[in-house]
């Protein structure tokens, strides 16, 4: 049983997550199955991934009562407009086959558009309405936070943004620890192979006996963050969940904290500026 975390509206979610990203179809099917029979109990989709259908005919085939699972979407940039938002939460059920998520996310502010409030208007009210249990964003910045705070009342309950060794967003952590809010952290391996040849975490993981992506997951839990990574096969599912009976010495998760870059964003998909579809 993995250790929970308590939002800040009182949901419990596991310490790590399973991304589906690119996992579609029969095939995405299968790999969120045996994801779930290798113990991931948070599984991770968006409206934008066009993968909800698998999410919920794995969740209806798994060996797990649905009830067991927290399963998380995202609403997407250009449904934003409150009426529009809560028309595709309900859609986002209607593809699943769910009565419910567990978690909805705004997946990109797009301050251009700026509708990212009305948006989350639309995301409390499809919580009162029981479409959601807890209502949280991905991608926001202090300054989109403390709009949501300032015009609703409300803070999310996540905030999930990339977040990895080349880019360990230390200053957004800490906002989102000092308002109550969990940083869950996408692409939290990186992206491609460079962050795994790192001399520096490749030394650490050898001290422990462990690959690199498990010191790079285990750094993520012990500096508080919830990682969400995706694998497609049953050998890299069980390697990334595998990683509770080790810990990292401060000195290590410094060292790790040092690879930090400024420019260290996979695809420069700055929220101050991007727009997602």
């Amino acid at each position: 049983m993995i250790e929970e975390k308590v939002l800040n509206d009182g949901l419990r979610i596991p310490l790590i997550g399973f991304g589906t990203y690119e996992l579609n179809g029969e095939r995405g099917v299968t790999s969120i199955k045996a994801a779930v029979d290798a113990g991931y109990r948070l599984i991770d989709s968006a409206f934008n991934y066009e993968n909800e259908g698998a999410v919920g005919k794995a969740v209806r085939e798994c060996s797990v009562p649905r009830e067991k699972l927290l399963i998380t979407s995202k609403l997407p940039g250009r449904h934003h407009a409150y009426n529009e938002a809560l028309q595709t939460i309900e859609e986002s059920l209607y593809r699943a086959g769910l009565d419910y998520y567990d978690l909805y996310l705004i997946h990109w502010p797009n301050p251009k558009t700026d509708r990212y409030v009305d948006a989350w208007q639309a995301m409390l009210e499809a919580k009162k309405r029981g479409l959601i249990r807890s209502a949280g964003v991905c991608n926001f910045l202090p300054e989109h936070l403390e709009r949501l705070e300032k015009e609703t009342g409300v803070l999310p309950s996540v905030n999930q943004i990339e977040l990895h060794p080349y880019f360990n967003q230390e200053e957004a952590r800490n906002w989102n620890t000092a308002h109550g809010i969990l940083t869950e952290a996408w692409s939290p391996l990186g992206r491609g192979n460079e962050i795994l040849m790192n001399e520096v975490i490749q030394e650490i993981a050898a001290a422990h006996t462990k690959t690199v992506s498990q010191v790079i997951l285990r750094w993520h839990i012990q500096m508080g963050t919830l990682p969400i990574p995706k694998a497609a096969s049953l050998q890299h599912q069980m390697e990334n969940i595998s990683i509770f009976d080790f810990a990292l010495t401060e000195d290590e998760i410094a060292a790790i904290c040092r690879l930090t870059r400024s420019d260290g964003r996979l695809n420069n998909q700055d929220p101050s500026s991007y727009e997602e579809f």
